[in-house]
Order: C-alpha cells, then structure tokens, then sequence
C-alpha cells in the first residue's frame, strides 16, 4: 500500500487524480522525541539539564503553543487547521529522569506532554523506570501515556521459525497488553504507539493501524497533513544534536510535500545495500533548485529530478549503508524563502548473513 492509499482511504483514481486535487493544507506541527534528562545517562539517548532548560526557555521566548499530542493528531485526521508554531513534546520509555527531571520543569509551565511506555520494565520494577504510582501522579496532574509495546522488542523481526501468522499474532498479543496494562493501571490512553528503536515495515504499519493507533517513528521531520498517519515523523533530541541552533532551525522547519514515496518499506534486504528512494511532490511551494538530501554517515548526496515540473526525484546513497538503521533526509528551501522543508526516509539493512543486524 503506498502512502497516498494511507492518506486517502477512499482514493482509488491513480496518482493523477491526486496531482489533479486542489493543494492539501499544509498545516503542521513539530514533536520534538525525548528519552533521558541529565548528565549521567547516555549522550546517544540523553539531553543534559542546561540543554533542556534551553530548549523549553527558547519555546515560551518565540511564542510556540505546545499542543498534546494527541490533540496535534486528531486535527490533522479531521483536516482541521492548526495555528502557527505548535509543538508537541514526546518522551520514549518512561525513564526516572522524566518524573525528577523533566516533569517539574513542564509543570511549572502548564505544558502538556506524552510519555510513551513500555510496560513489562515497569511492571517489573526495574531501578531506571519510572513507578505505575509516579506514572498516576503525573496522568492526575494531565501528563499522558501511551503505548511504547509490551517488551521494546524489535517488533520487526521474526523470531527463529516463525512463519508470518505467528509472528503477527505474537506482535498483536503484544500490543493489546500493553495497551491494557496501561489502561488497567492509569484509567486512560490515547491510541498513539510509539515503534521500539523506531522501527517499522509495511506488516507492522498494517498491523498497528488495525488496532486502531496512529504512530510514530524515530525519522525527522514535522507532521503535516502530507505525513503517513502510522509513520509519523518525530525529531529525536540527544546531545550531540541539541544545541540550541539546530533545534531552532528543526522547530521552524516545514513539510516538505510528499505525496508518493517508493519504496514505502524501509526494510532492506541483505544486498538492497544502496536504497533507490523516489519520491513525488505535490507541485508548487518548494525552491527545486535547493533541494538535498543527506545519507547517515556518508553526508549529502545530489538527487537526480525525473520529469521536467521536477515534481518527483530519485536519490540514491553512493556507498552501502551500514548493516542496521540509517535515513536519507532530504530537504528543500520553501518557495518564498521562508523556511527549509524536510523529509525524513528510514531504513533497515539485515545482515549480509540474512539475519538481523546485531546491536
């Protein structure tokens, strides 16, 4: 199923028919993806204290609105407008920092945020997580969680001898857990999921949305009307990418307006070592000429446009990406100049062996 499919459950005309609609409303917001709060956590996953008090002083200082996430959500699927300069902010697997850290802070703004939680850690009482009483504390003062799965499993994968139903069913049990250990524990939780490490294929999308969620990933980029509903993009914080300039330039980032994206399934195959990644946009709003995109690890890499209205472009990485997970980022200029526009492409490469990467 290709993305415009998702965006427009009813569309059965062909790519055309959507190229011929009036322009979608590029109405957007930016979540910004936290995990650890402090010094002494890893830099990979962590911002520091000095770092987070910046960022939060810097959204009350330039008049960003922080939204719950979940309400970013429903009025993107009603089509409804949002206001300039909405955020959310997000927080993956319920670490103790959120509750000492990074929920006082929040609070005393009257900002709203979403945890996402995976629940076994917490039902087994592991030292780093955060307690169900602190979690009902933080949901009584209107903090929310919502579901990170069961286990943070790689849910992608299969486990040894696995066909497809059982994995299906094994991750569908997951899921529902989760989501009733939340809900048996604090009263309440949105349909949102946040995928384990990010992860995702077109298998698990399908199975997700099924069960009702909309979800998101690790990719940058803001969410906007053009984003797919079960891959929303996130733009994860941790030290080496916090300072204060480049989270600037990410909130005031816009959406760059993909309407097509092939391939769709950002897990590779063991030789699918170089991605050709095509996408189409929806003509108008976008400086053609500024267009670049960046490969993990290898730096920026020229897109080659397809058609004359250079509406639809392919990019490919020049070396093989490393075994596990990389992105190809790709951004544009606006047309009037006022802001660059993003799009985030996740991959999985598998082991050349054929089996998943090691961590």
């Amino acid at each position: 199923m290709n993305k415009a499919t998702r965006l427009f459950p009813g569309w059965c005309g062909g790519l055309l028919l959507l190229l011929s609609l009036p322009a979608l409303a590029a109405d957007h917001a930016v979540i910004l993806m936290y995990h650890h709060f402090g010094d002494d956590t890893p830099p990979s996953t962590s911002v520091t204290l000095a770092q987070f008090d910046a960022h939060l002083a810097y959204l009350a200082d330039n008049g960003y609105r922080v939204w719950p996430l979940e309400q970013i959500v429903t009025q993107l699927r009603d089509r409804k407008p949002l206001p300039e300069k909405v955020v959310a902010i997000s927080v993956d697997d319920a670490y103790t920092s959120v509750y000492h850290e990074a929920w006082p802070r929040l609070r005393a703004r009257s900002w709203p945020f979403t945890v996402f939680v995976a629940t076994d850690p917490v039902d087994q009482g592991l030292h780093a997580m955060m307690s169900w009483q602190q979690m009902r504390e933080m949901a009584a003062a209107g903090v929310s969680f919502a579901s990170h799965s069961r286990a943070h499993d790689h849910l992608v994968r299969h486990r040894a001898g696995e066909d497809e139903a059982q994995w299906r069913a094994r991750v569908r049990a997951d899921l529902l857990h989760a989501q009733a250990r939340l809900q048996a524990e604090l009263g309440r939780s949105p349909p949102l999921f946040a995928y384990p490490y990010g992860e995702y294929d077109n298998s698990l999308r399908t199975l997700v949305g099924e069960l009702g969620y909309s979800a998101f990933g690790q990719q940058s980029g803001p969410v906007s009307n053009y984003a797919d509903p079960l891959a929303l993009p996130r733009y994860p914080m941790a030290v080496a990418f916090a300072a204060l300039d480049e989270v600037r330039d990410k909130l005031q980032s816009l959406p760059l307006p993909v309407l097509h994206v092939e391939p769709d399934d950002p897990v590779l195959a063991p030789d699918e070592t170089r991605p050709v990644l095509t996408l189409t946009l929806h003509p108008g709003g976008y400086d053609p000429n500024t267009l670049g995109c960046y490969v993990s690890g290898q730096g920026r890499v020229t897109p080659r446009w397809l058609d004359a209205d250079r509406t639809r472009f392919t990019v490919q990485a020049e070396r093989p990406l490393a075994v596990g997970r990389s992105r190809y980022n790709c951004t544009a200029q606006s047309s009037s100049g006022a802001g660059w526009l993003w799009y985030s492409q996740p991959w999985i490469l598998r082991h050349p062996d054929g089996s998943w990467y090691r961590e």
